[in-house]
């Protein structure tokens, strides 16, 4: 017998042309049948765990997001109570405040080094690559790098801040090729641990630390996929640092995901199982935090470039899994490979950007030329 929680999700599927049990690779198959009531109760965090759970699978998880989100399902379940409070919770309290900065190292960018060596570039640039003329991966985030030296107009000899500077990917780049010291600070122990490593003989600093201790002037400052961990309630905090830190002259350059559309809501499988106490800004998040600190000098979307980044990823993962695997169960694969997926098929429907944003404190002078 077909319950009624079957016959709707089935008809909302229908909507964006998947089929349950159907024969393309963007056809969930269900194992559990308990898969639709949790649907219904829970929206996409039911969704989520009921992968991981084992209870559906799906050949292509990208292209079944992308459908998804094309056909705007995500808008037409009913808001549940946990949504509800979800969204209470994040406007009631600081879900970023300095005393749970660190979570989101320890629950996510110190699971282990191994992982990450497998499933990003070689520089271990964690971030979208720039695709323009890029043939692979690591040519993609080599030039995604190297776009964001030029758009700072790097000199010799300059000393530049990265907030959330990863394994150093950026910092190690602009030492070799520009000649700049560099100062990175991030929450993660096992970032600072392996960086250090491999800036070894650069002049690069690493610090454990939360931005909001940073207390010193920069030429140049950049946030290279930081910002989603800032939260609304610090948004403004974070731009009045960076105005204090940063030299009257220079440039800062804002790297982060965003929302075309307002949205104070992250999604609940991502914040829970990804990234904790995560949020993605909107344009209107942005310009009310850098309202009379900063002229805004360029705007560059190339969000649908992370829908390549994220497969590539997704391709690493999936190769070196059989090496992984000693050291991860099958449910954190479920859960990778959900989250990579997912994502991907988020940015192929454009329903997530990617912002290079440049900022000067006074206006660059003779205007500022953008550089692509």
């Amino acid at each position: 017998m077909v319950s009624g929680a079957e016959k709707e999700i089935k008809r909302l599927l229908s909507l964006a042309d998947i089929k349950i049990n159907g024969s393309r690779p963007w056809d969930i198959q269900v194992h559990d049948k308990r898969l639709y009531n949790r649907i219904i109760a829970k929206g996409s965090m039911g969704l989520g765990e009921s992968y991981v759970d084992g209870w559906w699978d799906c050949k292509n998880i990208d292209e079944l997001f992308y459908r998804i989100l094309c056909a705007e399902l995500d808008s037409k379940f009913k808001i549940n109570a946990k949504t509800i409070l979800q969204f209470i919770k994040s406007k009631l309290f600081n879900l970023q405040s300095i005393n749970r900065a660190y979570q989101v190292g320890e629950k996510h960018y110190d699971l282990g080094n191994d992982l990450f060596i497998k499933m990003l570039d070689k520089r271990l640039t964690y971030t979208c690559g720039y695709w323009g003329d890029a043939r692979n991966l690591d040519q993609a985030q080599e030039a995604k790098l190297d776009l964001v030296c030029k758009k700072l107009k790097l000199k010799p000899g300059q000393k530049i801040l990265d907030i959330g500077c990863g394994w150093g990917s950026f910092m190690k780049f602009a030492a070799e090729k520009y000649k700049v010291r560099c100062v990175g600070v991030t929450v993660s122990k096992e970032q600072v641990k392996l960086g250090k490593k491999l800036c070894k003989g650069l002049p690069v600093e690493f610090r454990l630390q939360d931005y909001r201790e940073i207390n010193e002037k920069f030429d140049h400052i950049v946030s290279l996929g930081m910002f989603e961990h800032v939260g609304p309630k610090n948004h403004r905090k974070y731009i009045e640092l960076v105005n204090r830190c940063l030299k009257d002259e220079g440039l800062f350059l804002l790297h982060t995901l965003g929302f075309s559309e307002i949205n104070d809501i992250a999604d609940p499988w991502i914040e829970k199982h990804i990234f904790p106490n995560g949020h993605i800004p909107n344009m209107r998040n942005i310009s009310e935090a850098t309202n009379g600190l900063f002229v805004m000098e360029d705007w560059h979307n190339f969000g649908a470039y992370y829908d390549l980044t994220l497969m590539a990823w997704f391709n690493n993962f999936e190769k070196g899994w059989s090496e992984l695997k000693k050291n991860y169960d099958k449910r954190f694969y479920r859960t990778w490979k959900y989250y990579l997926l997912s994502c991907a098929g988020g940015f192929r429907a454009r329903k997530i950007q990617l912002w290079q944003i440049v900022l000067s404190k006074k206006g660059v002078p003779t205007g500022y030329l953008s550089v692509r």
